[in-house]
């Protein structure tokens, strides 16, 4: 069906009936390319770039996460056999107890053991789900690793207060501790 006026200028002999058909034909196909839009090239291109950079960027992250758990299972290891080659033969009846993080934990060990522990020449570590006393030298070296493995080191503790109270020029004696016009006694206090 042509619209009027094409039949008008055909009447008229305006047009040719080929041009006609030709318009037509061409106004269908408009009609129809407008329900299917496609998009330009260029942004195929620029959406393909931006997946590819997005897939690297994941694959650089699990790359980075596999490498830290590879590093970690190292360390993990090191440990393991630190602990197995220096781990010290323990026996007897005295029991020694100390903190593992919230729990209370007791070795069995002998009066000379009990002493090196309390002296800081042995150390307490975790060791899969039990625990092993290692020699001051081998702590060092799971200190260096992770210090978390190590649940009790005397020496250490040591160590660090007598480094933390070189550190201050001056130590505190009782009269600072308890200078009167620092600590005011409010008159109307009631005990």
């Amino acid at each position: 069906m042509r619209n009027p006026l094409q039949e008008q200028l055909l009447k008229a002999g305006l047009v040719k009936k080929g041009k006609a058909d030709q318009i037509a034909r061409d106004q269908v196909k408009a009609r129809l390319a407008k329900g299917q839009a496609r998009p330009p090239a260029d942004a195929d291109r620029v959406d393909a770039a931006r997946l590819q950079a997005e897939r690297a960027e994941r694959d650089r992250a699990l790359a980075a996460e596999r490498n830290a758990q590879a590093k970690r299972q190292e360390l993990l290891a090191q440990i393991r056999q630190i602990v197995d080659t220096h781990k010290v033969k323990r026996g007897g009846e005295v029991e020694y107890r100390f903190n593992d993080g919230k729990a209370i934990r007791t070795v069995l060990v002998d009066t000379a053991l009990r002493a090196q522990l309390a002296s800081g020449a042995l150390v307490i570590v975790r060791h899969g789900e039990g625990v092993e006393l290692i020699p001051r030298a081998a702590a060092q070296k799971v200190y260096e690793r992770d210090a978390a493995f190590v649940l009790l080191d005397h020496g250490r503790k040591a160590a660090d207060e007598t480094s933390s109270s070189a550190d201050s020029a001056a130590p505190a004696g009782d009269d600072d501790f308890y200078d009167q016009d620092r600590f005011k006694v409010p008159d109307d206090l009631i005990w």
